[in-house]
């Protein structure tokens, strides 16, 4: 990362407007999506653990299914989740390098992973997850776009609170080099404080943007690699050497061959509008 997201304002100082911004009740289907997922584990899946937790609005779906251990950058936005989530764990940590010295039944990476502009950095943390999780789980990976399927994005939202305060803001994503592994979004903050005075606030974020190639033969890592990569109604086959077009949109197998800790990875690309937030499969490597 050319920059730690926990330097931004967005999780450093605005911190307390999070749940304005990005209210705990947007994350309901988002979560409900996430708990599929882990509990497809091959082994009984009671203890997660969420890597880049955030304000914690993930958590609030999940810890009544899942004993939660939560890991963030920001202590920050961990002050805002220990609010919300009393009862989970909270590690204050960078998600590339943070050792728990335990393993889970699963683990959860949820949007924060776009904060990973190259593969180095997104290796990090694919090897940060798998060493956490138990033989037989599931790692979880849910990127905000892949490159295929990337387009300009404007995005908004926000909310009020009973005190007075409010917030809105205005997205706007583009790529300015599609040769490389990084998008930038322009994100405005209008900032409406209980005793109605009003500010703005202007930053930039950079994150990552992978193909599902990339993704795939980094999930793999340097094994052999038997799989399919899901795209558009297409799928694309990795049998060691290039990738190979099929139109037949068969079911999604992704595999590293004489694996030693064979745990099921998943991603899915996570698309957002101001209407709809929905879900494709990107990878899965079982």
């Amino acid at each position: 990362m050319t920059r730690s997201a926990a330097d931004h304002h967005l999780y450093g100082d605005l911190a307390p407007w999070w749940p304005l911004i990005s209210a705990p009740e947007e994350y309901t289907e988002e979560a409900a999506t996430a708990a599929a997922v882990l509990n497809s584990a091959s082994i009984p899946v009671h203890e997660v653990l969420e890597l880049g937790s955030g304000g914690g609005h993930n958590a609030v779906h999940l810890k009544s299914r899942f004993d939660l251990t939560l890991v963030d950058l920001s202590e920050d936005m961990l002050a805002m989740s220990r609010r919300l989530n009393p009862e989970c764990a909270h590690h204050q940590g960078d998600m590339r390098t943070v050792r728990l010295g335990r393993e889970f039944d699963a683990v959860f990476v949820h949007d924060a992973v776009a904060y990973m502009t190259t593969e180095g950095d997104l290796r990090q943390v694919i090897e940060t997850a798998f060493a956490h999780c138990r033989p037989g789980g599931v790692a979880l990976f849910v990127p905000d776009h892949t490159a295929e399927a990337f387009e300009p994005v404007t995005d908004h939202g926000g909310s009020d609170d009973p005190g007075g305060r409010g917030a809105r803001y205005l997205e706007w994503t583009t790529d300015p080099d599609p040769d490389d592994t990084w998008i930038q979004s322009e994100y405005a903050f209008l900032l409406r404080d209980a005793d109605g005075s009003v500010r703005v606030v202007h930053e930039t974020h950079r994150t990552g943007l992978f193909s599902r190639p990339a993704w795939l033969g980094l999930l793999a890592g340097a094994d052999r690699v038997e799989g399919t990569l899901f795209g558009n109604g297409e799928r694309t086959i990795v049998r060691n050497g290039p990738a190979q077009r099929d139109t037949s949109n068969a079911g999604i197998q992704c595999r590293g061959v004489e694996r030693d800790h064979p745990v099921r990875a998943v991603a899915y690309e996570r698309h957002r509008s101001a209407a709809v937030r929905t879900r494709a499969k990107i990878v899965e490597r079982a």
